[in-house]
């Protein structure tokens, strides 16, 4: 083969072999493209499925931080002997058990939001276990009294975590 046919057989396959190169990338660009727009509609579609069990777990939330904010959670929850400790020990189940139940609410907030609940469900009976061992309780009745008054001058833990709730509903709505 002489020099002038090798010549001639590049220029035929140079421009073909810059075609395909030029097609493949296009090609590959416009997937790339259509892929991406699946995903972002599938995303979309997700988050609208999932707003609704979002907004129904912060529901249950705030209804669990409003059952166990202690002004309505003493008159709620009557004592049923004279024992501080029994009527302690009783209050301290409900809330633990209303918490459980609701353990599952976790996975569509944020781990600040969860913790804050955590924490004002820890402070709530901290706060029944700290008027327990007050000298002033030496009965149930007595024990419900000591709290309601401890909380005239001070904010329930509840009451915060659902301030904070509410700002993180408003977030993503």
């Amino acid at each position: 083969m002489d020099a002038t046919k090798i010549i001639e057989l590049l220029a035929y396959t140079l421009p073909a072999l810059i075609t395909g190169v030029v097609a493949y990338y296009f090609f590959e660009l416009h997937t790339k493209n259509e892929e991406g727009r699946r995903r972002y509609l599938l995303n979309k579609e997700a988050q609208k499925d999932a707003l609704p069990l979002r907004l129904q777990a912060f529901e249950r939330m705030t209804l669990y931080l409003e059952r166990i904010n202690p002004t309505k959670l003493l008159i709620r929850i009557t004592p049923i002997s004279s024992n501080k400790n029994d009527y302690e020990n009783y209050i301290i189940s409900q809330i633990e058990q209303e918490f459980e139940h609701n353990l599952s609410q976790q996975i569509y907030m944020s781990n600040d939001c969860w913790t804050i609940i955590v924490t004002a469900k820890n402070a709530t009976i901290q706060m029944i276990r700290k008027a327990n061992m007050s000298e002033r309780v030496d009965s149930a009745d007595k024990l419900r009294e000591v709290i309601l008054s401890d909380l005239m001058d001070k904010q329930t833990p509840s009451n915060a975590a659902l301030s904070f709730l509410k700002n993180e509903v408003n977030e993503f709505l």
